[in-house]
C-alpha cells in the first residue's frame, strides 16, 4: 500500500493534531482538521496554528485539494473556512453525518428555520466508504460513529486519520456522552479499523501525554489492539460500554463546547456580524 508522507501540526491549547498529508509523486495533499485560535476568555480569534499549515504548504510546494474535517469538534474551532478562499482549488468536507449533527444543535442554539441542517455550509459531504483521491494515492472514508454521530476515519494510503475515535493506547478511547454518542456504536466502530492491516499507521487527533510522557500522534493499529487501555483485543463490547459509561459520567464538559460546535456546525464559519459590525455566539443556559 502506498505511504503518504505525513506533516503533523500541535495545537497546544486544545491538544488537537492537524495533518498535511501528501502524495509524493505529484506533490497533492489534504489538510485534516485545522484549528482556529480561540482565547475563551476574551472571545478573541487568531489564526496563527492555520498559517503554520500554509506556510508549509507554501515551503513543500504543495497543492491542497482537500480540506477534511474528522467531525464537528467540540474541543476546538475550525481554520477550515478561513482557509478555503487561500486554497481556491480544495475542496472542504465532513462526513454526511453532520446533517444529523447539525438537526440536534439548530435548536439548541436557537439558529432558526434559515440556517440549514442539509450539510451545504460544506462543499462535499463523503458518505460510507466513498473513495477519494489525494494525487495518485486513494483515499477512503470510513464511519466511526459513536464519538458524535457524524465520526469519520480516512485512510489515505497505509495511513489511517482516526478522529475522536482512537487516541494512543495509553490514551484509551473518546467520551460517548455527548448528543448522539454512544458507546456500544463506538465499540463496533473501533472493531472496524482493527480489521485494517496491523501495520497500517494510525494517526490520533488529540494527544493528552498521560502521566507526563510526551505528546505523540502516531501508532498502528497493531499496536492499538494489542494495548489500548479502553479496547483491545479481549475487551467484549459489554465490558468496555461500562467502563467508558461509568469514565463518562466523571467528565467534565469540554471549555471550548459551546463556541465550537455552533461553529464548527457553520463548517468553522463565524456567525454574520450584527448592526454593530460584532460577531456573537450563542452561550445557552442548562441546555447542555
Amino acid at each position: 500500500m502506498s505511504a503518504p508522507d505525513v506533516l503533523p501540526f500541535f495545537h497546544a491549547d486544545t491538544n488537537t493534531w492537524s495533518y498535511l498529508v501528501s502524495d509524493p509523486a505529484t506533490r497533492e495533499a489534504a489538510i485534516i482538521d485545522p484549528v482556529l485560535d480561540f482565547d475563551p476568555k476574551s472571545g478573541r480569534t487568531a489564526t496563527t496554528s492555520a498559517q503554520q499549515l500554509l506556510d508549509a504548504v507554501k515551503k513543500l510546494d504543495l497543492h491542497v485539494r482537500w480540506i477534511i474535517e474528522t467531525h464537528a469538534h467540540a474541543d476546538h474551532l475550525s481554520a477550515g473556512h478561513w482557509l478555503k478562499p487561500l486554497l481556491p482549488d480544495a475542496v472542504l468536507s465532513i462526513g454526511e453525518g453532520i446533517r444529523t449533527v447539525q438537526k440536534t444543535f439548530r435548536p439548541i442554539f436557537s439558529l432558526g428555520e434559515d440556517f440549514a441542517v442539509d450539510g451545504s455550509q460544506f462543499d462535499h459531504l463523503f458518505v460510507e466508504d466513498e473513495r477519494f483521491a489525494v494525487g495518485v494515492l486513494e483515499g477512503r472514508v470510513i464511519p466511526v460513529p459513536g464519538h458524535t454521530n457524524d465520526s469519520v476515519a480516512y485512510l489515505i494510503g497505509d495511513a489511517l486519520f482516526t478522529g475522536d475515535s482512537l487516541f494512543m493506547p495509553d490514551g484509551g478511547t473518546a467520551r460517548c456522552d455527548f448528543p448522539g454518542g454512544d458507546a456500544a456504536t463506538l465499540y463496533r466502530s473501533i472493531q472496524r479499523l482493527y480489521e485494517l492491516p496491523g501495520n497500517t499507521r494510525v494517526f490520533v487527533c488529540h494527544d493528552y501525554g498521560p502521566d507526563g510522557r510526551e505528546v505523540r500522534c502516531e501508532t498502528t493499529i497493531a499496536e492499538q489492539k494489542r494495548s489500548n487501555i479502553h479496547v483491545r483485543d479481549g475487551v467484549d463490547e459489554a465490558s468496555y460500554v461500562a467502563m467508558r459509561n461509568a469514565r463518562d459520567a466523571t467528565l467534565d464538559m469540554p471549555t471550548l463546547i459551546l463556541p465550537a460546535v455552533q461553529v464548527n456546525i457553520r463548517a468553522g464559519a463565524l456567525p454574520e456580524p450584527e448592526a454593530n459590525g460584532v460577531r456573537y455566539l450563542k452561550l445557552p443556559i442548562d441546555a447542555l
